[in-house]
Parts: C-alpha cells; structure tokens; sequence
C-alpha cells in the first residue's frame, strides 16, 4: 500500500504550493501583528491579533484561488461577522445561546454581503466569547482590530502572491472572440455550453468551493483531455464560426478594406444577390480593386458542415488559404473556419477521412 501521508488533499496542491503557504502565512501574521501593534498601541487589554486571522491565513495561502479566500471574502467576512457577534452579546446575556445565535447571523450575513469567509464565524464567535479584550473594544472591535487584521492581511498577501507569481486576487480572465464578432472563441465552441454548468450545479444541488468560471474552465480541460485520449473526431459544424462577416459583390474596395480591418480578419466572404457564396477576398486582392470587390473576389474553399475537421488541413496549411467557408448544398453560408479554428481543435482530433474540397468561383 502506497504511503499517501504526505499527498496533497487539495487537487492541484503540490509541496512547493505548501511551502510558499507556510512561508507567506509566517511572514504575514507576524508583520500584521506588529503593524496592528503600532496602529493600536500597547496594553494588556488590546487585542492586537484575533484567532480567525490564523484560518484566514490557511485560505490566503494555501487556497488564494478559492473564492473564500478573496480580498472581499476576508475583510468583508471577518468584519461584518464580528459585529454581528458583538450585536448578539449585547442584546443576548446567555453565552451559549449567543454563540449559536452569532455563528448562524453571521452566516445568513455573509451570504447576502456576497463575502462568505468560514473564519467569520470564529469571528462572531469570538466577539460573544472574547474575554476583557472584547468587552473593553465594545462596538470599536469589528473595527479595531478586526478590520484591521483582516485588511493588513489582505494587503501582505497580496505583496507575497505579486512577488512569488501567483494570481492573486483570482479573477478570471474570459476569453475573447478577437474578430468583435457574436461567436464565443474557438475553443469553446466545442463540447458543453455555458449553461450546461449551470444545469448540472442545480441538479447536484450542492456547494463547491469554486468558482463557476474556474469550473467551467476545469471542465473544458478535463473534456480536452478525455478527447485527446478517446480520438473522438470532430465535425466542421462543432468548431466553425457562425456569426459570419461577410460582403456582398457590389461592395466597394474601401468597404471591404475597413471590414478586414475592423474585425482583425483576413478573408472576406463575398455574395451575390441572393446571399449565395461567390468567392472571396482579402487585403492583398484588395490592391487591385478599382471600383467594387466583383473584379477582384478569388475562389474560396468551401466544405459541408459534415465534413471532418481535421480535413481541412491541407488547405489551411497550403500558404495561400486563411480561412474554408464552410456552406450548404445552395451555397450559403453556414460559417466559417480559420487556421486558428483548427489549431484549437487540432489537439482534440485524429485526422479523419478528407473528403475533397470544393471551390466556387
């Protein structure tokens, strides 16, 4: 049996990630000690450090990616807590009773303030069971020295996360359709949506200690990689754009021109009358334009949205072709798919049979 008392419990943990934790906790809770020192002065009867400074340390460091442990998550949860507990001590004499009273409050008040933080209810709690420190703070406490731990805190965190690289506070950075156009990046064009995620939180009706932008990115990954190893082959209609830029043949050069640029893209659909394919056209075939796009338009590389992606390798990758316009059987188009769409999915995919494609002039 493998001896596992030093394996991570935390997916994604790693030794250095543990030893980066214990390095930040040790440097921050003492210097937020004595900066809380210096702001309150000294005194047998002055807090200068609560106890849930210490869980919130664990959160901060050794969980920063964790939604319970954002700057909001600590101040907010650990401050508004605490005056909630010092609330409940002064209008409810019973200690016991105070405590749980606290404790639940803090919990309802943290949820509605959006900043839950499980080491506010050690803060409520040690507002009802303190002792003279927390007595002789009163109503000052959550403020002195709550708040103020929690906020040093947050800030030397954030210094030791800038400095060892990490991403804190974590946000999530979404990712972009650089084209301005309607269609979500090529990588999420494949396998489950949005609101799948959203379906399945609700059907497993329970609480993660994740955020769902980070799930949702968890699960893309998870799903790319089980693709990778099945082979699963993928179809032009799963990776291709949809919201297509395109111009019609009585468009004049500069119309066409400020279209390529505006959207960052490097072929130009262009139709006729009736919306149908006709070719296309780019910037360097835009030099030649003396009037509209008809004189110039070349032959465009079509497929059917059946066709396996994969397929249209050899075109994309022949020097000349930047994007397949992928149409139906009366020439309309359906989307489009470009080097970088099948680069995306190119780790996803076993080249399939290539069925060959078509052009129209």
């Amino acid at each position: 049996m493998r001896f596992r008392l030093f394996v991570p419990i935390l997916a994604g943990a790693t030794l250095r990630e543990r030893l980066l934790a214990c390095i930040g906790a040790t440097i921050s809770i003492a210097l937020t000690g004595v900066i809380s020192g210096l702001a309150m002065g000294g005194g047998p009867h002055v807090a200068l450090l609560v106890a849930p400074m210490g869980a919130s340390a664990v959160l901060l460091f050794a969980v920063p990616s964790s939604p319970l442990a954002q700057p909001w998550s600590i101040i907010g949860g650990n401050s508004i807590s605490a005056l909630v507990g010092v609330t409940v001590a002064h209008f409810v004499p019973d200690p016991v009773i105070a405590s749980g009273l606290a404790v639940a409050l803090a919990i309802a008040t943290m949820s509605f303030t959006r900043c839950l933080h499980p080491p506010g209810g050690a803060a409520a709690l040690t507002a009802v069971l303190g002792g003279p420190a927390v007595v002789s703070a009163g109503f000052l406490f959550p403020v002195v020295p709550v708040a103020l731990n929690s906020a040093v805190l947050v800030a030397l965190g954030f210094i030791f996360h800038l400095l060892s690289r990490r991403n804190y506070p974590h946000v999530h950075a979404p990712a972009v359709n650089s084209h301005g156009t309607a269609d979500p990046p090529a990588a999420k064009r494949v396998g489950f949506h949005p609101e799948d995620v959203d379906a399945a939180l609700a059907a497993l009706d329970e609480t993660f200690d994740i955020g769902r932008d980070d799930l949702e990115r968890l699960l893309r990954q998870v799903e790319l990689q089980a693709m990778v190893r099945s082979h699963r082959p993928l179809l032009c209609r799963d990776i291709m754009s949809r919201d297509v830029i395109s111009v019609p043949e009585t468009a004049t050069a500069d119309e066409a021109r400020k279209q390529l640029l505006d959207h960052n893209i490097r072929t130009l659909p262009v139709v006729d009358a009736e919306a149908k394919l006709v070719g296309a056209v780019g910037l360097r075939g835009l030099t030649r334009a003396t009037d509209t796009v008809k004189g110039v338009t070349s032959k465009a590389g079509t497929a059917s949205p059946d066709t396996p992606a994969m397929s249209l390798l050899p075109v994309l990758t022949d020097g000349r072709s930047h994007a397949v316009v992928i149409v139906d059987a009366e020439q309309r188009i359906l989307g489009l798919i470009t080097q970088t769409d099948l680069l995306a999915a190119a780790a996803r995919l076993q080249t399939a049979d290539e069925p060959p494609l078509k052009a129209v002039a």
